[in-house]
């Protein structure tokens, strides 16, 4: 019997690549229905005309509804991805260039910006897992794609949803060591350690031996240019940092970057313009080749693979958001943390992990401090606790003064955060 898929911000210029991944893996996982759900119906029908062309092209024998109808997207849904971004791109572009004009880095995941995604997202996100735990097949799950990821996840899992959180960056990194090894993808197996965004590759494996202090012997100046990270974390911990360390390891160099004009928000919109413009071509039946470009590199791998392993229950190792529950030292079993996990139909089960560094240990327990506050922020709309959490927050914390900037971020997501500024009746 065929399962339902919804995805939730199915206008993103990010489907097509889903929909590239879950038609190639119809054997594991065979889709009756796909329901991609926005709010915006103009754009929803330019991404899923392109979706329902690609769908036509394989012969893939499913069903494409597109539908503004929260209620009937997600109705009998077996999984439900979301890939939402509240406020769009233009609140985007906030988040990377408010916090530099006072003194700390910009970015739409991390930091102050981090902050006030958080604080849009979290809200909106719990209220569509309700109508998912109203509506969908029952033992349905939901699949975070929405960043910031870590605290989606932590706030759904904290409600009790059945939930798991996915970022493309282990995916990317396992891809970019089977090209330095010069072996296939599939043989490669890396042990991705931390938080979402904040985390770090300790072991490369191949048939079970670990490549990596050979890789770092021969080649950690290399890899670290290539990801634009200074290479001094690769050698204290012999480990390789996820890219966004860049913004704990090098504070200041990114910083004058962005303080020099430098807005990764203005490429993606423009990315984005042009896509949707690809997209309306009616000879068009593949993703495009510039889709490569907007972010998210094998975003359509990591969810279709996490989807058919939870659907066939393949057993494979995959690196998702779950509760930790003991795998990694020195957090609560209840904290949402970043770890290979092995996949059946019964979820994802966290594999055992050796304890962070000192100097990365002090740097999560910090982190993840910050957002469980975040979270209480999000949901209370109260400015106090908005303001213990951006305090707490390491790019934030020794960087600027709390309160200016919060007062800037929340008056500049106004429209976006009902919690804060609750409209009269």
């Amino acid at each position: 019997m065929g399962v339902k898929v919804t995805v939730v911000g199915g206008a993103s210029t990010y489907t097509p690549e889903l929909i590239d991944g879950l038609a190639r893996r119809a054997d594991r996982l065979p889709i009756d229905e796909l329901a991609l759900l926005d709010i915006d119906p103009e754009r929803l029908g330019i991404v899923g005309g392109l979706a329902g062309r690609m769908l036509d092209h394989v012969g893939w024998p499913g069903h494409l509804t597109l539908t503004t109808d929260r209620d009937a997207a997600i109705d009998g849904a077996d999984f439900v991805l979301i890939q939402l971004r509240v406020g769009g791109q233009a609140a985007r572009l906030v988040d990377e260039t408010l916090p530099p004009r006072f003194g700390t880095i910009g970015q739409e995941t991390t930091g102050a910006g981090g902050f006030a995604k958080a604080l849009r997202t979290v809200p909106v996100v719990l209220e569509l897992a309700e109508l998912v735990r109203r509506r969908a097949a029952q033992g349905a799950w939901i699949v975070d794609f929405t960043n910031p990821v870590g605290i989606v996840t932590q706030a759904l899992l904290d409600e009790g949803h059945r939930a798991l959180g996915l970022c493309n960056v282990a995916i990317t990194l396992q891809r970019r060591m089977a090209e330095w090894l010069n072996i296939e993808p599939e043989k490669v197996e890396i042990d991705q350690v931390g938080l979402n965004h904040l985390s770090w590759v300790r072991a490369v494996r191949v048939d079970g031996f670990d490549q990596l202090p050979d890789l770092l012997e021969a080649h950690d100046a290399e890899i670290a240019a290539e990801m634009d990270l200074p290479v001094r974390p690769f050698r204290s911990l012999h480990a390789i940092p996820s890219y966004y360390l860049r913004y704990y390891d090098d504070f200041e160099r990114v910083l004058g970057q962005q303080q020099g004009g430098h807005v990764r928000a203005e490429e993606v919109i423009g990315i984005e313009r042009r896509l949707l413009e690809l997209y309306q071509d009616p000879s068009l039946v593949t993703k495009p080749a510039l889709l490569a470009d907007r972010g998210g590199a094998y975003y359509s791998e990591a969810a279709a693979q996490l989807l058919a392993s939870l659907h066939d229950g393949l057993g494979d190792v995959q690196v998702v958001d779950l509760r930790n529950d003991g795998a990694l030292p020195g957090l609560a079993d209840d904290d949402v943390v970043e770890v290979p996990a092995r996949i059946d139909r019964d979820g994802a089960h966290p594999l055992a992990q050796e304890a962070l560094p000192d100097e990365a240990q002090e740097l999560v327990v910090a982190a993840k401090a910050y957002e469980r506050l975040t979270i209480t922020a999000a949901l209370s709309g109260d400015r106090a606790d908005a303001l213990r959490a951006l305090a707490a927050n390491p790019l934030v914390d020794g960087h600027t003064e709390p309160a200016p900037l919060l007062d800037a971020l929340l008056d500049a997501n106004r429209g976006l955060l009902p919690a804060f500024f609750p409209t009269s009746a």
